[in-house]
């Protein structure tokens, strides 16, 4: 899942973000509303850390934006504005938790966690295609009921291609859902975790799941093409 910290205090954003790469979440941090509203509106957050008190445009703001154009995208504002007035108001315009500083990283990880298990409608924690099975709760993989173990990208990008099963994802796609924006690796990045992928959740299967569609990306599905 990829989660977007909009916050202004760097320390407190690098904080978030170490805690959080840590539970296998990719994250992107922005320090400007401006900045923040920008990616949010290019990029599919699964849930956004929002301050109120941001340069260039408030945390109420973009979260006003967000509601008005349809967003469902899950959000805890993080600020140190505990009025009363204040909750109510942000919760009004579409928050979906609030949390006061200082506050304990063990408490938002919670918040964080009980937001994603109330994914929006249509949209389920449990993701299933053929006899793979993903708990994005738990982080649990499966296959015909044997445990999987995967990495933190592994995990991420079989997540993603689960969440859309036979769509094909290009590579672009993929880069930008999986990875955050400070990733600067190589190239065929994409490629190489399909690789480690597949010697995971395909080869020791007959019925393979992870498909390549030639000059286009990658999809997840039933459908028998060149695995290569």
């Amino acid at each position: 899942m990829r989660l977007l910290i909009a916050e202004d205090e760097r320390k407190v954003a690098e904080v978030l973000a170490r805690g959080l790469r840590a539970e296998r979440f990719a994250v992107d941090v922005a320090h400007d509303g401006l900045d923040a509203w920008r990616m949010m509106s290019e990029v599919e957050y699964d849930l956004v850390i929002l301050d109120l008190l941001l340069p260039g445009m408030s945390g109420t703001e973009i979260l006003r934006r967000l509601r008005r154009k349809g967003l469902a995208t899950a959000v805890l504002v993080l600020t140190a504005r505990a009025t009363t007035a204040d909750k109510v108001e942000n919760l009004e315009q579409g928050a979906d938790d609030y949390l006061t500083k200082p506050f304990a990283f063990a408490e938002l990880l919670a918040r964080v966690r009980a937001l994603l298990r109330r994914p929006p409608t249509g949209k389920t924690h449990l993701l299933r295609v053929a006899d793979l099975e993903i708990d994005r709760l738990t982080q649990q993989v499966r296959r015909g009921g044997k445990r999987i173990e995967l990495t933190s990208k592994e995990y991420g990008l079989l997540e993603y291609l689960a969440s859309h099963p036979g769509r094909v994802l290009t590579r672009t796609m993929i880069m930008e859902h999986v990875w955050d924006e400070s990733f600067e690796g190589l190239t065929n990045i994409v490629d190489v975790y399909v690789r480690h992928l597949r010697a995971k959740v395909d080869d020791a299967c007959e019925r393979k799941l992870i498909r390549t569609v030639r000059g286009a990306g990658y999809s997840l599905g039933e459908e028998t093409e060149d695995p290569l």
